[in-house]
């Protein structure tokens, strides 16, 4: 089991910036791909970005690609997500997630409780 802690959530005028983390414990952490997903009022869950378990590899949604930096530290066992430029199409819930490299929320296996981000315009 792998347990996952999202925070850094807030509330952030558009064009500001908010850096969610993801804290792991459990299982070793650096055998997992890691990802993050975010789901709006009345919408599905949908990819934000995914990194690979050594940090090489990453992949981001269109959507947020050049605005958005996830990133890594195996040794703290934790996971980050750098947002800049936000709009009030980033609002909703961001949840971290852990398992398999891919941009489908079916391959990972743990994912934390959430954590709430609502860009004001």
């Amino acid at each position: 089991q792998v347990q996952l802690v999202e925070s850094g959530g807030g509330l952030v005028q558009a064009g500001g910036s908010l850096r969610l983390s993801c804290a792991a414990s459990g299982r070793t952490f650096s055998n997992y791909a890691m990802g993050w997903f975010r789901q709006a009022p009345g919408k599905d869950r949908e990819f934000v970005a995914a990194i690979s378990w050594g940090g090489i590899t990453t992949n981001y949604a269109d959507s947020v690609r050049g605005r958005v930096t996830i990133s890594r530290d195996n040794a703290k066992n934790m996971v980050y997500l750098q947002m800049n430029s936000l709009n009030s199409e980033d609002t909703g819930v961001y949840y971290c997630a852990g398992g398999r490299y891919g941009s489908i929320y079916t391959v990972y296996d743990y994912w934390g409780q959430g954590t709430q981000v609502t860009v004001s315009s």
